[in-house]
């Protein structure tokens, strides 16, 4: 996921833990060219045959795009490309070519889901991302067991009573879902990962970190990644009608 996972837990089988993630790792990421996703990528235009954990996530990058009235868009792997975001930062960046970075199209006009299948449109590419950690969050807490801490890059659910740092304070959580937006990690030079689907360039907001609690990871990603894009004027708004606690930075 190129990025840190923390899996904790009582009486919960942790290494099995482990292993469903790295299967789902290897099932979403765009990375390689032989994961599910990249292989609906290369076949864009055509009904591609789905998993159930596939089709889950889709729909999720769906509802996403619903939730944030289309700030989070997983339609965003050509801008990717652009800012030279092609391959996991552990191999190094590749050259930016930012004057061919576009506004991205609405997910719901390059993307179709329906049982067992997906289609993207022709040019469109999708990035899982945030949306897969945070969906992923919350599938494995739910069959950890009732006591246990799923932390997957900054996308974390609880069940049960844990403390959690969020921002600059740590909260006590119980059955709670939290995520941090930032642009301040995943950048070299003046670039950055976390892309404004108005512009298809990286986001410039006034914001470089929100952090979020909200009822799920998933739910906590959305909220935290959409107010980001919407800057220091809009955010606080959004925060208070859809977040549990905040911390914008």
């Amino acid at each position: 996921m190129g990025t840190t996972c923390s899996l904790y837990g009582m009486d919960a089988d942790l290494a099995a833990g482990e292993r469903w993630v790295r299967l789902m790792d290897d099932r979403l990421t765009r990375f390689s060219p032989d994961s599910e996703l990249s292989r609906l990528n290369a076949q864009a235009g055509r009904w591609f045959s789905v998993s159930a954990e596939l089709e889950s996530v889709l729909m999720a990058a769906l509802e996403a795009h619903r939730m944030s009235s289309g700030l989070v868009n997983a339609a965003v792997l050509p801008s990717m490309v652009a800012i030279g975001y092609s391959r996991s930062l552990a191999e190094g960046h590749a050259v930016a070519t930012l004057d061919g970075a576009r506004p991205l199209t609405p997910l719901p006009e390059v993307l179709e889901v329906r049982p067992g299948q997906a289609r993207a449109a022709l040019g469109s590419g999708l990035d899982l991302g945030g949306i897969a950690k945070g969906w992923m969050a919350d599938r494995l807490c739910e069959v950890l067991g009732p006591d246990c801490v799923v932390n997957l890059g900054g996308d974390l659910r609880v069940r049960g009573r844990w403390p959690v740092g969020v921002g600059d304070a740590t909260l006590m959580l119980r059955d709670q879902g939290a995520a941090t937006s930032s642009t301040r990690k995943r950048r070299w030079g003046d670039v950055h990962h976390l892309i404004d689907p108005r512009t298809g360039l990286p986001a410039q907001s006034g914001l470089d970190e929100v952090s979020v609690v909200a009822a799920t990871a998933f739910e906590a990603e959305v909220v935290a990644k959409t107010a980001l894009l919407l800057g220091p004027a809009l955010a606080p708004v959004y925060c208070a009608s859809h977040a549990m606690a905040w911390w914008l930075g």
